[in-house]
């Protein structure tokens, strides 16, 4: 059996969460990520047999039975998840009865997953029917984007649109656009299948005054997705209240698009 610390997804988690505590999107214990992961890669490094407790998860995830995840934990810090991974993460499988997640290793000291979880995994079973190979939820609170909430609509289309006019490469990392949900009371199954149902056409969520949800096949995929709607808030919010004098017009957009071959929202577009 390989040393589960030197596992690829458990040094990915590690890196990641490392980075996103730098960034500043994951203040003391908000933020939580969930990854899919190989049964036969975690076999490598753990007894798929050998649960160490069950942990109740008050959500029917049937869709999921059987599925391997690993988790940030409810109340745990980003910041100390690299030097403390096993205390601080978690890696569990839907039991058979889909309401049970089986710890196979992790949150030592007996905690338990992040309280959005259920949220996760409703996100997760939404992305995996529009797309089979999705296998990254990632939620975050990014400075200028939780800024620019409270300044701009939370329109999708207007928000999406101003997205887009930010910065050249906004349009082709994220064509499909950014759903948006007004402020909900979090760590409920009702924000989650609000999210859930967004997912179905969207790969970003903003949730209002909270934060961002992103989705991917990868890690990589899913932060810069939100690493570049992050950077686009960032502009429009250093430039908001300055007169415009240049602008990326929707026609250009459109020759964005198109030279790349993107399935884009028109719908979002002005023409």
């Amino acid at each position: 059996m390989k040393d589960i610390f030197t596992a690829p997804f458990v040094e990915e988690m590690r890196k990641t969460t490392a980075n996103m505590y730098r960034l500043g999107w994951d203040e003391r214990n908000g933020g939580n990520i969930s990854w899919m992961l190989d049964a036969a890669e975690v076999g490598e490094y753990l007894d798929l047999n050998r649960v160490i407790r069950t942990i109740p998860m008050g959500f029917d995830a049937s869709a999921v039975t059987g599925k391997i995840f690993i988790v940030t934990g409810t109340g745990k810090y980003f910041k100390n998840v690299d030097a403390d991974p096993e205390n601080n993460l978690g890696i569990v499988r839907i039991a058979a009865d889909g309401r049970t997640a089986e710890l196979l290793w992790g949150f030592r000291d007996g905690g338990k997953f992040t309280s959005e979880f259920p949220a996760h995994l409703m996100s997760h079973i939404a992305r995996l029917s529009v797309d089979p190979g999705n296998r990254v939820v990632m939620h975050c609170h990014p400075t200028y984007t939780l800024a620019m909430n409270y300044v701009h609509e939370l329109n999708e289309k207007k928000l999406t649109h101003t997205l887009w006019e930010m910065c050249t490469e906004c349009i082709v990392v994220f064509p499909d656009g950014v759903g948006v949900l007004p402020w909900m009371l979090c760590g409920t199954n009702a924000i989650g299948e609000a999210t859930a149902e967004k997912m179905k056409e969207f790969r970003l969520v903003v949730w209002g005054m909270h934060g961002i949800y992103g989705v991917g096949k990868t890690m990589d995929e899913a932060f810069g997705l939100i690493e570049t709607v992050e950077k686009a808030a960032q502009i429009y919010m250093l430039t908001a209240h300055l007169p415009r004098i240049n602008t990326i017009q929707d026609h250009e957009l459109v020759e964005l698009a198109e030279l790349w071959g993107l399935d884009y929202r028109k719908d979002f577009l002005n023409l």
